[in-house]
């Protein structure tokens, strides 16, 4: 196989998360916006990615990735993953601190390296974030899961994922006690702003944000 550079492989990854996300092609603006650089930026790197066979581009309709770009990006989203949970678990990082560095550590190439990594964290299948981690053959755990702010009033949920991964969104939550394995009951939802409010396990009683609401994960 050819060789495939780091920022190569970082915008395999934004794609695959782009259509992971929305269940689409990738748009050239969706994923200048994921890589924080320019459209015709974006346009050079998908005719190296076509050459490599990596992706395929349909003008107008967006980018996708072949077979082989996208078996390139699940173990590149495996190993970051993965590594989010060892420095999670293993050196005791907050969740909002290990995305940065899992992206460097996703890079390294050793096969052997990643399943001793799975095998020592006795196969996890989801990360800190409550993202499905895919396994040696690239297949995900899926679960029920909903957005706050699609929760019927009355209804309980337990926090499993979230949609926003940025430290600023995981430091607030952390704040609210609103981190994985939380348990809350949605128990009014006001029209004027789309907020809702919400009952925590312990009584505590508090109003949750459109933002937030539309950003965090539970199982019902």
């Amino acid at each position: 196989m050819e060789h495939i550079s780091q920022t190569e492989e970082n915008y395999l990854k934004a794609i695959f998360k782009i259509s992971e996300k929305t269940g689409k092609t990738a748009s050239t603006n969706a994923i200048a916006k994921v890589m924080e650089t320019s459209a015709a930026s974006v346009t050079d790197m998908v005719k190296r990615l076509t050459k490599k066979k990596l992706v395929h581009y349909e003008k107008y309709k967006g980018v996708t990735l072949t077979e082989q770009g996208h078996t390139t990006a699940t173990h590149l989203v495996r190993k970051h993953r993965l590594w989010e949970v060892f420095l999670v678990e293993q050196l005791q990082f907050s969740w909002d601190e290990v995305h940065e560095i899992a992206e460097q550590l996703e890079h390294i190439k050793s096969a052997e390296l990643v399943e001793r990594l799975d095998d020592y964290l006795n196969y996890p299948k989801f990360d800190p974030h409550g993202d499905p981690i895919p396994d040696a053959d690239g297949n995900f755990t899926f679960r029920k899961q909903v957005l706050v702010a699609d929760l019927s009033t009355g209804e309980d949920g337990v926090v499993v994922g979230v949609q926003d991964h940025s430290p600023a969104f995981l430091q607030y939550l952390e704040r609210l006690e609103l981190t994985l394995g939380a348990e809350l009951t949605l128990l009014e939802r006001f029209e004027y702003d789309e907020s809702v409010r919400i009952q925590l396990a312990n009584g505590e009683e508090q109003v949750l944000s459109k933002k937030v609401a539309q950003n965090l994960f539970v199982q019902k």
